[in-house]
């Protein structure tokens, strides 16, 4: 049934007069379930956080790509009104995020979304809440991040991948090994060092050593994880437990090889998403993972996402593109659910009732902390015909 919007259908009832007011009412009211009733075909406007500058940029640029995906795919529209989308810089610290969020909200946006950085989400929290607009992040989820009310979250929780990985690494490891556990110094690092400590089990000897802390810069030099790898190779553990992303995880990395160490890295997903392999190329290989997304997950919501990803940017999508694709789904749903007069409040209650989201990482759905009760998946870097990739081995478990 074709849709009319408020302003036609007050004509329509006007010209049709009282003794047409019974059949013009049940306009948009029938048994059609695709009848959504009057719809208001003004733009909502979208305010998209992501890093456009600084270190974090590669993160943010997965993330607005994903996000737009979505809407190439679905004619610009989210609950099928059309969508009029802002981008503001999250750069790389929470002051450039906190300026990013109050920009947007300055400017009336009905939500939020975005996040590539843990210390920007801690940052903005009260900010956010106290504006009562819903912010669905798609990246950056701390595990401090509690008793929220206006902010959901696509990704995880930031404890989650060291999570499912520490209980697989316990098994891996000899009685008597180490495992060595270096990190980012930063909200996220202590959050998937934690994670994995509790996974392995925290009174396990094997990972007593103290933990070693690195610089947190996403743009590291050639010195700048020295003493940590000095550290690491002084120890010579059976396996590193590691956490760094992009430019960073490659320079670690490559430092840590280039020093002479050959055994077992493990590490959340993040330390080989993007291009990482292939800036790391053989040095990569071997490095087995913990993810709650894989670009080779045999369902068909992926299969269509991945393959539309590859045609429009010429790569394969990672984690923070399907979180920030998944994030289009759910206010596309959300918007939908609220009706045609939507405001921020109404929207907010709406992402509660949205249920089932179809992901390329599989079937998933809020929890009561609004993060996703998801699937996550063991992958490590091997040699898929001609490239190197992250490839699925299996499911690690439920968390959420």
């Amino acid at each position: 049934m074709p849709h009319i919007d408020r302003r036609q259908a007050l004509k329509l009832l006007a010209a049709l007069g009282a003794t047409g007011l019974a059949s013009a009412c049940s306009i948009g009211t029938g048994d059609d379930p695709d009848d959504e009733g009057l719809v208001n075909d003004e733009p909502v406007r979208i305010g998209l956080i992501v890093p456009q500058t600084g270190g974090y940029k590669p993160i943010g640029d997965e993330m607005l790509n994903g996000f737009q995906l979505f809407l190439d795919s679905n004619e610009r529209r989210l609950g099928g009104r059309p969508v009029d989308l802002i981008i503001a810089d999250e750069g790389e610290t929470p002051e450039s995020g906190q300026a990013a969020v109050d920009s947007l909200l300055n400017q009336q946006v009905l939500a939020l979304t975005g996040v590539a950085n843990s210390a920007v989400m801690l940052a903005i929290r009260d900010t956010v809440e106290e504006a009562r607009v819903p912010l669905i992040g798609s990246n950056a989820s701390p595990r401090s991040l509690q008793s929220v009310v206006y902010i959901w979250r696509t990704s995880y929780v930031s404890d989650e991948p060291g999570l499912a990985l520490g209980t697989y690494v316990r098994r891996q490891v000899s009685a008597d090994g180490e495992v060595a556990i270096v990190a980012a110094d930063q909200p996220a690092g202590r959050d998937l060092v934690q994670g994995f400590r509790e996974g392995f089990g925290t009174g396990d000897e094997r990972i007593s050593a103290p933990i070693i802390w690195a610089d947190s810069t996403p743009n590291p030099g050639r010195d700048t994880f020295t003493e940590p790898v000095q550290e690491v190779i002084a120890r010579d553990p059976e396996a590193v437990y590691c956490f760094f992303t992009g430019t960073a995880a490659v320079e670690f990395i490559r430092q840590l090889r280039d020093a002479g160490y050959e055994r077992q890295i493990y590490g959340p997903g993040f330390l080989t998403e993007g291009t990482v392999v292939d800036q790391l190329g053989e040095e990569a290989t071997g490095i087995i993972t913990a993810l709650n997304y894989s670009v080779d997950l045999d369902n068909s919501a992926n299969l269509r996402f991945a393959s539309s990803y590859r045609k429009r940017f010429g790569a394969p999508p990672t984690t923070y593109a399907m979180a920030s694709y998944d994030a289009a789904q759910v206010l596309d749903k959300a918007i939908r659910t609220a009706g045609p007069q939507v405001t921020a409040q109404e929207l907010n209650l709406a992402l509660g009732r949205i249920g089932q989201i179809d992901s390329p990482r599989g079937p998933w759905q809020f929890n009561q902390p609004r993060t996703p009760q998801q699937k996550w998946y063991l992958r490590e870097v091997l040699r898929d015909g001609p490239v190197l990739s992250n490839v699925l081995i299996t499911e690690l478990a439920t968390l959420g």
